[in-house]
């Protein structure tokens, strides 16, 4: 297995790119896609646009009751919702056995739900809750549907991230905040979380035919602010005092366009491993410019070595580890703690 650039292509799309211009002429059908948070903002976008490409999509939701209300108001009759609180991970659990117990295989999983800039809230075994929903909520469920994802061979699994994960590194020494809490160092850890995530299950995956990626959406208006007071966004220059949103966010059909891309592309066929933003492979991130904030992939998000240890104590926190055998078996399987 070769190592896939952290370089563009360049792939012809740009930021303004919708999920359905990057499916164009992309046939999905006799394929299955499970979309996490796929019935509201990126999310539901995601799920309109691979379902109109022909795939068969699942929605795993936390609120299923409001997730097929949303999905038939939109017209999208044919997608499957099931139940899954990616913060509990007995719900985890439950729902890959449901889905494993359907025989059906899965071409494409979509990490997409996440909270953003939260209170500060304790799950499970006293895990910081951004870090547990958007980590290891996703990690668990990464592994737990792997003999699914490996059946057919060539499945992709994107995990949204984001550029906030140049507001923290992780944090091995205290990943779970007990020294202190800061709401936007947590969903930068957890977004960090999330490209070392893709980096990882691709280097263990790719044996297996599974590519994984990293997607950054870009900045879009969408339920994830739910946390945020108004007067924060209007400082940060998000929104004016109108209401009016910055031109430099995207449409939620924009910012599903990255990880539709990922999950989909032909231009991506071979590689994986990488950060991806704009509908393209992201470049790293040039330190000092003005673009530095915004733009690119810091190191840090895509540090091999990082990578195996976030693996290795999300293992160790959940009791959870597809790989585990893999040395000694040629297909893994879940091993899951008592």
């Amino acid at each position: 297995m070769t190592t896939t650039p952290q370089h563009a292509l360049p792939s012809g799309f740009t930021d303004r790119s919708t999920a359905s211009d990057v499916l164009a002429g992309i046939d999905l059908t006799g394929k299955t896609a499970v979309v996490t948070g796929g019935y509201s903002g990126l999310g539901i976008e995601t799920v309109a646009a691979l379902s109109d490409a022909g795939a068969q999509v699942v929605v795993p939701a936390r609120r299923p009751d409001v997730a097929r209300q949303t999905l038939e108001e939109r017209g999208l009759m044919g997608v499957a919702v099931d139940s899954l609180d990616l913060s509990d991970l007995a719900s985890v659990r439950s729902f890959a056995e449901r889905y494993l117990a359907s025989g059906q295989g899965l071409d494409i999983l979509i990490n997409n739900a996440a909270i953003m800039a939260s209170p500060e809230a304790r799950v499970g075994d006293g895990w910081e809750s951004q870090f547990a929903t958007n980590h290891l909520g996703h990690y668990v469920l990464t592994n737990l549907l792997w003999p699914a994802l490996v059946s057919g061979g060539g499945a992709r699994v994107v995990a949204l991230s984001s550029f906030g994960h140049k507001l923290s590194p992780m944090r091995f020494d205290d990943p779970q905040f007990t020294s202190g809490y800061d709401k936007w160092q947590a969903y930068g850890q957890a977004k960090t979380a999330d490209s070392l995530f893709a980096v990882q299950l691709d280097a263990l995956g790719a044996p297996f035919g599974v590519r994984a990626f990293a997607a950054h959406p870009g900045g879009i208006m969408t339920e994830l602010q739910r946390h945020l007071p108004r007067e924060e966004m209007i400082a940060s220059g998000w929104i004016t005092e109108d209401g009016t949103v910055n031109e430099r966010f995207k449409t939620p059909a924009q910012g599903a366009a990255t990880s539709t891309w990922a999950a989909t592309s032909p231009q991506l066929e071979g590689m994986g491993g990488v950060y991806c933003e704009d509908c393209d492979i992201a470049e790293p991130t040039v330190a000092g410019s003005p673009t530095a904030r915004f733009a690119g992939v810091d190191a840090h998000a895509i540090d091999r070595d990082d990578a195996a240890r976030l693996w290795t104590l999300s293992a160790e926190l959940t009791g959870v580890n597809a790989f585990a055998e893999a040395a000694k078996e040629s297909q893994p399987s879940p091993v899951v703690a008592p």
